[in-house]
């Protein structure tokens, strides 16, 4: 497991034992397949409270919305509404949050941010742990393939969303 993932399988979690956070990550993967299903880049995202409960729920809508900041979490906090305090909020999300993000989850102080899968890409996870954010990463083979998929199938579309600029101006236009 790269740069000191946690395996949520052996990790010992007092405070999030009852949670059952593959259930979580359904709530994001559902918000993922709504995305892919409207044309855009199937990222879920979902914020609960500590007890597990649905705060709000997103998806990636930059294509849908000719939105550059309508990323999965940032959806799913927007749907939230306002919270009096983040600290012991969960965001769940199908992949790796960007910096972008991280930047979201840091400026509230979300406390822990559980993470469907990281092989397509890897975002700011060192950083928000670095900073005292709790990341769990789930390796579920359904965000991974479904990924997998759509940037295959999608590249050009996927460089734009993680800031990788085309390799050339004729590719901007189209």
């Amino acid at each position: 497991m790269p740069h000191g993932t946690l395996d949520c399988m052996t990790l010992s979690l007092p405070d999030r034992a009852g949670l059952d956070l593959s259930g979580m990550l359904d709530v994001a993967y559902q918000q993922a397949r709504q995305g892919l299903a409207e044309g855009g880049i199937p990222i879920g995202a979902a914020l609960f409270a500590a007890d597990g409960t649905v705060l709000g729920a997103g998806h990636n809508r930059r294509v849908q919305a000719d939105d550059p900041s309508a990323h999965g979490e940032t959806d799913a906090f927007r749907a939230a509404g306002r919270q009096q305090d983040y600290a012991s909020t969960i965001m769940v999300t199908t992949l790796s949050p960007c910096w972008y993000c991280s930047g979201l989850i840091r400026q509230f102080g979300i406390g822990t941010v559980v993470i469907g899968e990281h092989t397509s890409f890897y975002g700011g996870e060192d950083w928000l742990r670095d900073h005292g954010t709790e990341v769990i990463v789930l390796d579920d083979e359904r965000c991974t393939t479904m990924m997998s998929s759509y940037i295959a199938a999608n590249p050009a579309v996927w460089n734009e969303d993680i800031g990788i600029a085309p390799a050339d101006a004729t590719e901007r236009k189209a």
